[in-house]
């Protein structure tokens, strides 16, 4: 039997340091925002049901992601002042039923992952069990990270003003690590400096290739 695993998008954060909605940003000339980029990506890289957990001012989200078809299931985080762990327990609650081996978990603030990275994590949960799949890049870790089904208890359990870092330490020895070679997974977009630098950066190679 195939294990399936569903992935929720942690996108109910205030974007403080941002000024503005990360999960709304544009990233080029396709028109997609962060949010439609990495639904889309999750689903090319395998996963069939993706979720994305907003706060109650989430509607502008909600009409961004009507593009996709069938539009990825939101699910409202009541508290997300609490931090991004009280996000994944609001996603962990709605996906946990029989069934389920596990949960890939990533940011809305980091939308340049591939699917073929995706695709890898999944292979290697499927083939491990390992209660913990993340990927790695010279010892810099990032996300997506699965958790398997086996830490289900203790990420429902945990302080939601804490971290799900706790968990994967509490881990680190069964842990599987990825080696991927791209920058997606540790390319955190936090602040208009970080998403001016990536995205000039990117907007120039699509001229460049548009240009020849």
């Amino acid at each position: 039997m195939s294990i399936i695993v569903p992935a929720i998008v942690l996108a109910a954060g205030r974007s403080s340091r941002m000024g503005r909605a990360k999960a709304l940003l544009p990233t080029g000339r396709t028109g997609d925002t962060f949010v439609n980029r990495i639904v889309r990506t999750l689903r090319e890289g395998g996963v069939d049901d993706v979720l994305v957990v907003v706060s109650e001012d989430g509607q502008n989200i909600a009409t961004a992601l009507q593009r996709e078809q069938p539009p990825p299931r939101l699910i409202l985080n009541p508290q997300p002042k609490l931090g991004q762990l009280s996000s994944l327990q609001a996603g962990l609650r709605a996906i946990d039923h029989p069934g389920i081996g596990g949960l890939l978990v990533t940011l809305v603030d980091v939308p340049l992952i591939r699917a073929s990275t995706v695709r890898a994590l999944l292979d290697a949960h499927r083939s491990t069990r390992a209660p913990i799949v993340r990927p790695v890049r010279r010892g810099s870790h990032g996300h997506p990270v699965i958790f398997d089904r086996s830490v289900f208890k203790q990420l429902r359990h945990a302080p939601p003003d804490s971290s799900a870092k706790v968990i994967i330490k509490a881990h680190l020895r069964e842990a599987v690590e990825v080696v991927v070679g791209e920058d997606g997974p540790f390319s955190d977009i936090d602040t208009p400096a970080d998403y001016e630098r990536v995205f000039k950066r990117i907007l120039a190679e699509d001229s460049d290739g548009r240009a020849s």
